[in-house]
């Protein structure tokens, strides 16, 4: 019993190595590449800009309070110059804002200033809010105290927002950056695409191109590339090359098919003339065996009757001759199987029986009927059969059955337990005028002209054959449709 085995399922690394290996997945690993790359600056570009967002809000908010401070400094030059109670109550509102805003941008302005700068600032307010205050309370303080701590306070204010406007400037130069970032990629991507198809898709197609117009000139050598072979242009150069092997097999069948064609032309004029003297032969021994047969000898009667014998052997070389080089189509008719086998088999039977071989014959009567001309299906027939008879030693069997397939052809099988066909004589035996019979048992084109006939019903033969074993012919005949040819 056959054991099917399961084939694995190829290598995960291997399928993906593969993909990689061809245009299609290499322009894809690209445009995802592209894809991922830009979908991470345009991320990038949106936090950017939400950066800059955020920044220029804490930005009016430091603003606001460098304004709040600049109020505190002039109420506090009011209150030292006019002595107005009013003003450091003014003063005092200001500073509890500005105590307010400190206290909403501290995460801020100890992460982009530092902790230490931030402890600075916020101990120069305490310290000058302290100040105001015991000068409000007449609780002392030096006014030139004062005005130094004020001072601090505003430059230290400054400092905080010349450095926060300088972050932003640092966050608008690099969102400009990013369009340009989107160019770079773009025309990366693209060089990237333009050098894969050029070198894996277009370079190779000039060579399928150069090599197509090479093959029109005759020349039918294959695809010499030895460039980078992606898998589909190296599936590309393996068909083509495929092809062109095919084209030159045709070519070489093509022109043997001529060479037959000439010699089927040369061999008809020689059988004409050549039919002629045989019949004059044949009758003139035939003639001299009637009237003069009594008064000769017996040797003499003996060549006599070779020489009759001889010319009917070379009339029918010449018969097989215009056979072969026969191209007018024959008149078809509807024929049964059984029929054609039948007749062809009371043929040869008298052969069958002299060779001491068996010949069983199997054809249904139910099968469909064929179209052909009788005289020409008996003649392929009878040649398969001789053939049979002549390659099976006595006590052996052949075989001829029909059956009809489903592709629209009968199938007509001689099979014989002779010796077999070596495969080295196997490729040659439809060829015209090649025997490996003795000398004076064949003459080479019965299997010639056979195929011929086969060809010209619109059928083929196959043959198989195993040595010591025997041989199958097989001939298929298209099927009798009804419709008018």
């Amino acid at each position: 019993m056959e054991i099917i085995r399961a084939q694995p399922r190829p290598h995960l690394g291997r399928r993906l190595a593969w993909r990689l290996n061809s245009i299609k997945g290499q322009i894809f690993i690209v445009f995802l590449a592209t894809v991922l790359s830009v979908s991470t600056l345009i991320a990038l570009n949106h936090w950017s800009l939400a950066t800059v967002k955020d920044r220029l809000l804490l930005g009016e908010r430091y603003d606001d309070m460098l304004n709040n401070i600049l109020e505190v400094r002039r109420y506090e030059k009011n209150f030292l110059l006019y002595e107005d109670a009013a003003s450091l109550k003014e003063s005092w509102q200001y500073l509890q804002r500005i105590a307010e805003m400190v206290s909403e941008l501290k995460p801020d302005m100890i992460e982009v200033f530092g902790a230490p700068t931030f402890v600075r600032f916020d101990t120069a307010l305490r310290t000058y809010a302290a100040s105001l205050n015991a000068l409000s309370q007449r609780a002392g303080g030096d006014p030139g105290d004062i005005r130094s701590q004020g001072k601090e306070l505003l430059e230290l204010a400054g400092q905080l927002i010349t450095t926060k406007r300088e972050r932003i400037h640092e966050t608008i130069v690099r969102t400009q950056m990013l369009p340009f970032a989107f160019l770079v990629l773009f025309l990366a991507s693209m060089a990237v695409v333009i050098v894969l198809v050029s070198q894996g898709l277009l370079k190779p197609l000039d060579v399928i191109r150069s090599t197509t117009a090479r093959v029109a000139r005759g020349d039918f050598s294959p695809i010499a590339f030895e460039g980078r072979r992606l898998g589909e242009i190296a599936g590309l150069i393996e068909a083509f090359n495929r092809m062109a092997r095919e084209l030159e097999d045709n070519q070489e069948s093509l022109l043997q098919a001529r060479k037959i064609a000439a010699l089927g032309t040369f061999t008809a004029g020689i059988a004409h003339e050549l039919n002629n003297p045989i019949n004059n032969i044949s009758l003139t021994a035939e003639t001299l065996i009637e009237d003069h047969g009594p008064g000769l000898p017996e040797d003499a009667r003996e060549l006599a009757r070779d020489i009759v014998a001889q010319a009917e052997r070379a009339g029918d070389i010449v018969r097989n001759l215009l056979d072969f080089s026969r191209t007018e189509q024959p008149a078809f008719n509807r024929l049964s199987p059984g029929q054609v086998v039948a007749s062809t088999v009371s043929l040869v039977k008298n052969q069958v029986m002299i060779s001491g071989v068996r010949l069983v014959s199997d054809v249904p009567e139910n099968l469909p009927l064929v179209r052909g001309d009788m005289r020409n299906l008996q003649q392929v027939f009878m040649n398969l059969l001789l053939n049979a008879v002549q390659a099976t030693p006595p006590g052996g069997l052949i075989t001829l059955t029909a059956w009809a397939g489903l592709d629209g052809f009968v199938r007509f099988a001689v099979r014989d337990t002779g010796s077999g066909i070596r495969p080295e004589v196997l490729e040659h035996i439809f060829e015209p005028f090649y025997t490996t019979k003795e000398v004076g048992r064949g003459t080479g084109l019965g299997l010639s002209v056979t195929y011929a006939i086969i060809k010209r019903h619109g059928g083929r033969i196959e043959v198989e054959s195993v040595v010591g074993k025997g041989t199958v012919f097989t001939v298929f005949l298209p099927q009798d449709t009804g419709q008018p040819a």
